[in-house]
């Protein structure tokens, strides 16, 4: 049975829609489609459409997304805890499609949780490039940094910060940003009957005043010739149109891009109609006589529950204008470290640093000091989470000197990287690692972002963790191995899917499991015992120390299998 929907709700709806109101209406009474998105840090879309246990219909406006069956739960497939896929609301893939993102940008996802939209981000930057994703409440961004490190993300920093202290930090330094705004939500009453229920006929009003002020700080943080995506999932002019109209009237570097036509189908124009008949006070110029400024605003994009299959969704592409003289990249560059791993003799320990600056290069060199002679192969890094879900930190210069905890003594940045370049020389396959290595306390991260970037600013994730430093020794986390790709590790033990011994891993049990079945390349002895990423159907899923013939369980308590 449809949701009963407020009088004033429908009324305006019907104003909106006129001839259009009838079909809207009828379409409450269908049963909201089911989505989800393939996870391409993972796993790539056609290696999913070969082994996915479900269904799936292509989303013609997301490549990477499809349609699940009706019944369908494809959260309770360990699928869904190997990070393969998410689960998303089919109109909600859209705003990320129409930004554009290539790997090398600088993108900044604004009003990110739960996290969506910023794993869908992270998926296009495939490794290059950075995210900065943020969210004003601070429990949500609990939920946020959880995505982040689920579905393998390395290159993204986490915030808990208001736009405008984000703002004072980058001025003009984002060259895609997507604002998700917090709405009224008219367009997903279908789906969720909560926003229904705390609706009123202010809400619109309410959030309108937050938007603004949301626009106004993305506005400063955008590079010139960059692109902004605004987006809400409400029908309400005010917060749609209407905020863009405002928009552009106070920012006349800005212009839209249009989306809709014959290319793309799916989306239908602007409701500018509705702006020129019941009028914005602030929006000026006169609507009704001014047609170039009713062209503009329709070029504003609308998804409606009654048009596709999805709910209800409005887009703006915004873009910014570049100076004539400008000539500044907005891309990612920084710098990479580089460890060959042909021709190296015994002790011998080359790093390179291919961009940045010769200031790490101390720091290298300790490196090369702490780790064994004895090992055979020189290997790379990475940094995200702060164990059990906690607040995080001030941005600013990382902790120089860390608690040892079995003798009380202190351990320096150094040493701790020595500590961390042993781990991946016995570990890990990596030729080369991108980031600038911090500690907190006793976590390593690898961070996309200059400590100075994040100075004052109230940081969740500083990037991808990495691990700990305890007792003496580097405890790698759970973030490093959804992260990982299955030939970057030494030891790996692949579960399928079918087995159960998969849904038994991800539910922390010790398992049996033969020698032979421990892929160990480059492992000279008949034991590889020690860490082992363990992988499902051949996506990484966490850790486990494997010896003689048992492999015991390192998935974290917190994130395990808990569905009958």
């Amino acid at each position: 049975m449809a949701p009963q929907r407020p009088s004033a709700f429908d009324a305006k709806m019907k104003s909106l829609l006129g001839d259009d109101f009838e079909q809207f209406q009828s379409s409450y009474n269908d049963t909201p489609l089911g989505g989800l998105r393939v996870n391409t840090l993972k796993i790539s879309r056609e290696a999913f459409q070969k082994q996915s246990p479900f269904a799936l219909t292509p989303i013609p406006w997301c490549e990477t997304g499809f349609y699940t069956g009706e019944g369908v739960r494809p959260g309770l497939h360990p699928y869904y805890h190997a990070g393969m896929y998410y689960i998303q609301e089919p109109s909600a893939m859209a705003p990320v499609e129409l930004l554009n993102v290539e790997p090398g940008d600088r993108v900044l996802d604004l009003c990110a949780a739960p996290g969506g939209k910023s794993t869908q981000i992270a998926a296009k930057l495939a490794g290059r490039g950075h995210l900065v994703t943020n969210d004003l409440h601070p429990e949500r961004t609990k939920a946020l940094a959880k995505n982040i490190e689920l579905y393998g993300v390395r290159n993204a920093v986490v915030l808990n910060e208001a736009p405008e202290a984000i703002a004072a930090s980058f001025p003009e330094y984002f060259n895609k940003i997507l604002i998700d705004a917090p709405c009224s939500g008219e367009g997903m009453f279908r789906k969720d009957e909560d926003m229904l229920r705390h609706w009123t006929e202010d809400s619109p009003r309410k959030y309108a005043a937050m938007q603004k002020e949301i626009l106004e700080s993305a506005a400063r943080m955008l590079a010139p010739g960059g692109t902004m995506v605004y987006s809400t999932c409400t029908f309400s002019p005010e917060e749609n149109e209407g905020m863009i109209a405002v928009f552009l009237k106070h920012h006349p570097e800005f212009s839209l891009l249009s989306k809709a036509g014959t290319e793309a189908p799916w989306f239908s124009e602007g409701e500018s109609q509705w702006l020129s008949e019941h009028g914005l006070e602030e929006a000026g110029p006169d609507a009704a006589g001014d047609a170039a400024w009713m062209a503009e605003i329709s070029k504003t994009l609308r998804l409606w529950p009654h048009r596709v299959k999805g709910e209800g969704h409005f887009m703006a592409v915004l873009s910014k204008e570049l100076p004539e003289m400008a000539g500044a990249s907005h891309r990612e560059e920084g710098y990479r470290l580089s460890l060959p791993v042909t021709g190296i003799s015994k002790g011998q320990l080359s790093m390179t640093l291919q961009a940045g600056g010769e200031r790490r290069q101390k720091r290298l060199e300790s490196i090369h000091a702490s780790t064994r002679p004895e090992a055979k192969h020189r290997r790379g890094a990475s940094a995200g989470m702060d164990p059990g879900g906690r607040r995080g930190f001030k941005g600013g210069r990382g902790s120089e000197r860390v608690l040892k905890q079995d003798t009380g003594t202190e351990i320096g940045r150094e040493e701790a990287e020595g500590l961390l370049q042993r781990f991946i020389s016995d570990n890990l396959s990596w030729e080369e690692y991108h980031g600038y290595l911090r500690l907190h306390g006793q976590h390593l991260y690898l961070s996309p972002l200059p400590e100075e970037r994040l100075q004052g600013l109230k940081v969740v994730r500083a990037g991808w963790y990495v691990g700990s430093v305890k007792h003496g020794r580097f405890q790698p986390s759970h973030p490093l191995a959804a992260a990982l790709q299955p030939e970057e590790a030494r030891r790996v033990i692949n579960l399928t899917s079918d087995s159960g011994e998969a849904v038994r891993y991800l539910k922390g049990e010790t398992l049996e499991i033969a020698a032979g079945r421990v892929h160990s390349p480059d492992f000279s002895s008949d034991e590889p015992k020690g860490y082992v990423l363990v992988t499902i159907d051949g996506c990484s899923a966490g850790w486990g120390k494997w010896q003689s013939g048992i492999l015991k369980n390192e998935y974290p308590a917190a994130w395990r299998w808990t569905s009958a």
